[in-house]
């Protein structure tokens, strides 16, 4: 049979375990939807001079103002 004070910290580290798990994948979690959010292609409407962000990748997009189809700014 286990001593109690093996079992203790057998209990101890299945706690730490856990809660380090639960930490990484959450933060890995979190990582991801940030970067996704923030990863934007910028747009400016030469018709209304607007300014304005669409998802990563996309080369044309309307201006949510006038409907004008831009092409993406480049820098």
């Amino acid at each position: 049979m286990i001593e109690l004070s093996a079992a203790s910290a057998l209990y101890c580290v299945l706690v730490a375990a856990t809660f380090l798990s639960l930490w990484l994948y959450y933060d890995r979690r979190d990582h991801r939807l940030y970067d996704r959010e923030r990863r934007k292609t910028t747009f400016h409407c030469i018709r209304c001079d607007r300014l304005y962000t669409a998802p990563e990748g996309t080369e044309l997009q309307k201006c949510p103002r006038c409907g004008y189809e831009n092409a993406r700014l480049r820098f």
